[in-house]
């Protein structure tokens, strides 16, 4: 049951409006305290680790997860433009004014930079099976798909580079270094 309040500086009027105003700020008289590690029951701390490495590898999931979804949504909008141009004729015009459209339709988003949307054409182009992608250099990151784009021009040395990029874990940097130390004749030599 609530009580009016007769002060007239009470904002709210009431018992219950206060409690509403006050809530949170005296959080730290209602926060339970942990107990200490000697109060804790045997195997406690190989259940946090058990949990925190869960939490770790499924943010990791997410993450990857989200990448490969990002690098298929490039590659079908690069098959898209590369049809177009090719059966209606569209020129590269049309990129730059998408460019425009995507990034006035959606602004809080990056990567519709009409580089970017010729990119996205490149890969298409250049990995033609959209499941070959999913399966392989979806699992990639985006930059370093751009790197193998620039750096490799053979289809069979590009892949050879996606999958060790994919299995060594590579950073765009580092992938870029070992193209360029030509690491695919090194390990043929070895």
């Amino acid at each position: 049951m609530s009580r009016k309040i007769t002060d007239p500086n009470q904002k709210n009027g009431s018992i219950q409006g206060r409690k509403r105003r006050d809530n949170g700020k005296h959080k730290d008289l209602i926060m339970p305290v942990p107990p200490t590690a000697i109060e804790l029951p045997d195997g406690y701390g190989e259940f946090l680790s058990s949990i925190k490495k869960r939490v770790q590898t499924e943010r990791l999931k997410a993450v990857l997860s989200a990448n490969a979804a990002q690098i298929l949504m490039y590659w079908d909008i690069g098959n898209d433009i590369l049809d177009k141009q090719q059966n209606a004729g569209w020129g590269a015009k049309v990129i730059d004014r998408l460019a425009t459209d995507l990034k006035n339709t959606f602004p809080e988003m990056q990567g519709f930079s009409p580089r970017n949307l010729k990119y996205m054409r490149a890969f298409a182009e250049s990995w033609p099976d959209r499941d070959f992608v999913q399966r392989t250099v979806a699992q990639i990151p985006w930059r370093s798909n751009l790197t193998l784009l620039e750096k490799v021009k053979e289809p069979d040395l590009r892949l050879w580079y996606a999958q060790q990029a994919l299995i060594n874990g590579w950073s765009k940097n580092i992938l870029a270094i070992q193209i360029e130390a030509n690491l695919h004749k090194r390990i043929g030599q070895s």
